[in-house]
């Protein structure tokens, strides 16, 4: 059973998640939280799996709770998925930047909402290769947000590197298989060694490294 914890400052946004999450046969909501602060607290009483994240809440915001979740070694376990209500927010960035696994549209479709749920329930990086790409290029490739030095990616391999850059396009294992003439499971652990070496928490991290050091350059196309 996948425990879920709503944050979200609208009672009525809860309310509607709720009744979706909770007819999954496979998904449980524990527990609500009204603000950041409280989403934190609620996450260290009940431990769920999943926390869905709204960013926008007052006083303590998902942004600052998504960091404090993350940096709570008592919740290790626990994932961040984010709730916005645009596709492009540099909040969502930013939330990336911190630990959180994925976002999510506020107008999703039931059952992509239910399968993010699944997907980064079981430890996976939820990343439309779309929407995320475009995100992570309009905000990692501004000057300002270069915070990780190119010479951090020493510590990797040349195939390694190559495979992060796939990562970041948006490739999963398989494909990366495919294109590298390599199985899944060679694939599967170049992923898993570069996240290691360079402490990320998952595949979204990755993809950020990958554009804050400069290994994978913004590509930004009209609309």
């Amino acid at each position: 059973m996948i425990r879920v914890l709503l944050a979200d400052d609208q009672a009525l946004v809860r309310a509607g998640f709720k009744v979706l999450l909770s007819s999954a046969t496979d998904i449980e909501v524990v527990a609500e939280a009204a603000n950041g602060e409280e989403a934190v607290s609620r996450a260290r009483e009940k431990r769920p799996d999943v926390v869905l994240m709204d960013i926008r809440m007052p006083g303590v915001d998902g942004l600052e709770a998504t960091r404090r979740i993350v940096a709570d070694r008592t919740l290790a376990g626990l994932r961040v998925l984010i709730l916005t209500t645009f596709e492009v927010d540099e909040y969502v960035f930013e939330a990336l930047r911190s630990g959180a696994s994925g976002f999510v549209v506020k107008d999703i479709e039931p059952s992509e909402l239910l399968q993010a749920v699944r997907v980064v329930a079981r430890g996976d990086a939820l990343l439309s290769p779309t929407v995320t790409r475009r995100l992570i290029a309009e905000f990692a490739g501004r000057p300002e947000q270069r915070r990780v030095a190119t010479a951090h990616l020493n510590v990797l391999t040349e195939r390694e590197r190559e495979v992060m850059a796939l990562v970041a396009a948006g490739r999963n294992n398989d494909e990366i298989a495919a294109e590298l003439y390599v199985s899944p499971a060679t694939a599967k652990t170049h992923v898993s060694r570069a996240m290691s070496k360079l402490g990320a928490r998952d595949r979204a991290q990755l993809v950020v490294l990958a554009y804050e050091s400069g290994l994978v350059a913004p590509r930004l196309r009209p609309a």
